[in-house]
């Protein structure tokens, strides 16, 4: 049976007009066949302005109802890809990538009406302090969702709300009472982050000062002796602390040091060697070498601050095999920008467990809490004692 049909011509300022226009005057059946660009308006030639033409054709038959699409989970055929390929390069590819749907999904899904100033606002404040794009739309959809029009008309309600849904966004590793002895206690991350510093910080706050409470038997080994002043740096900080420090070269070094301190240790904090995430085969000889620390070791994964979103989402996953439990922030004190950390915490599903801001090893160490990384936030008015009282024990 032949299909009927009549053709239409409409032009617009652009492709959407037109489309807006051929849905009023046709409906459903309309179907746009090509589009091209043309000059509309003006008069006897002149003033007219560059435009949109649609053709096309209206069908006789019944639309054929649409089926709902089914969104690409692309973490999950991500990490299909890589259950295949564990291709440090691809790896970082598919970072690039996923950054790039978020870019193209907050344009596509953001309003085409003129925002509410307060949601206008609250972008620019999770741009300046570098949110990621997705998390940024996260959060202004939820505004749009659970506060009505006119209580965005209070900004600063508004504005404390949303700084207590970023609260909510940040988890913090809580540590666990050990059954036995020592803890193992094991940090990894790329070269510059300031392992080093950040090992001697943790042997002051648990063997000098002992977080407020009794200080506790604390032994450094570190498997960074080749490193130029790094032996001689933490030697000059176990002279001053009066706290033992090792060095292992190999994997049966490292084992037999931690055999060695097995009895008379309560924590013992290994530093290690700073690795470039995109060397693979560099972080898997390292892998094979803290095997020798067993099972129970905890591994936690040293981050810098200020280092940008997408380049914290890749170091996450590049140290994925070595389970490290959660992860340190160091170099706070460097940087007026938090949302880079917490978007790229937030998104991978990372805890954080310390964070370091200053120089000195002796202080400037802090276990992570919640309130931390908000009195950070740039341009946010916060009130610490509201923050404090809503995340209290998360301080």
């Amino acid at each position: 049976m032949p299909v009927s049909f009549e053709t239409f011509k409409v032009q617009g300022a652009n492709y959407d007009d037109c489309v807006q226009k051929v849905r009023w005057a046709y409906g459903d059946k309309a179907v746009v066949m090509k589009r091209r660009t043309v000059r509309v308006g003006g008069v006897l030639g002149l003033f007219s302005r560059e435009g949109v033409e649609v053709t096309g054709y209206i069908s006789s038959l019944p639309p054929v109802p649409r089926q709902p699409a089914q969104p690409l989970d692309f973490e999950t055929e991500k990490q299909k890809i890589l259950a295949n390929r564990p291709d440090p390069t691809l790896q970082k590819l598919l970072v690039q990538v996923e950054t790039l749907n978020e870019k193209i999904d907050a344009k596509a899904f953001s309003p085409k009406d003129e925002e509410h100033p307060t949601l206008t606002r609250l972008e620019e404040l999770f741009s300046q302090n570098d949110f990621s794009l997705g998390y940024t739309k996260m959060m202004l959809d939820r505004v749009r969702k659970e506060l009505s029009l006119d209580a965005l008309e209070d900004f600063d309600a508004v504005q404390d709300r949303v700084i207590e849904w970023i609260g909510e966004t940040i988890t913090i590793h809580t540590e666990t009472p050990r059954q036995r002895k020592p803890r193992i206690l094991v940090l990894v991350g790329p070269t510059g982050v300031g392992k080093t510093t950040t090992i001697a910080k943790l042997a002051a706050a648990y063997g000098v000062d002992g977080w407020g409470q009794d200080p506790i038997k604390v032994v450094m080994i570190t498997i960074d002796g080749y490193r130029i002043g790094a032996r001689e740096q933490l030697e000059k900080y176990s002279d001053i602390m009066n706290i033992p420090v090792t060095y292992a070269n190999n994997h049966e070094e490292l084992r037999k040091s931690i055999a060695f301190y097995q009895d008379d240790a309560d924590l013992i904090l290994i530093d290690t060697i700073g690795k470039s995430p995109r060397d693979a085969v560099e972080l898997a000889k390292m892998k094979q070498f803290l095997d020798a620390c067993g099972s129970a070791a905890e591994v936690h994964l040293a981050v810098m601050a200020g280092t940008k979103y997408s380049d914290v989402r890749d170091i996450l996953r590049q140290f994925a095999p070595f389970d490290y439990r959660s992860v340190v922030i160091t170099k706070l004190d460097e940087t007026t920008r938090v949302g880079n950390v917490i978007s790229a915490l937030f998104a991978d599903g990372k805890a954080v467990s310390y964070i370091t801001d200053g120089q000195s090893f002796d202080n400037h160490i802090h276990r992570a809490g919640v309130v931390r990384f908000l009195i950070n936030l740039e341009g946010f008015r916060v009130s610490r004692d509201v923050i404090e009282q809503r995340f209290h024990g998360e301080a």
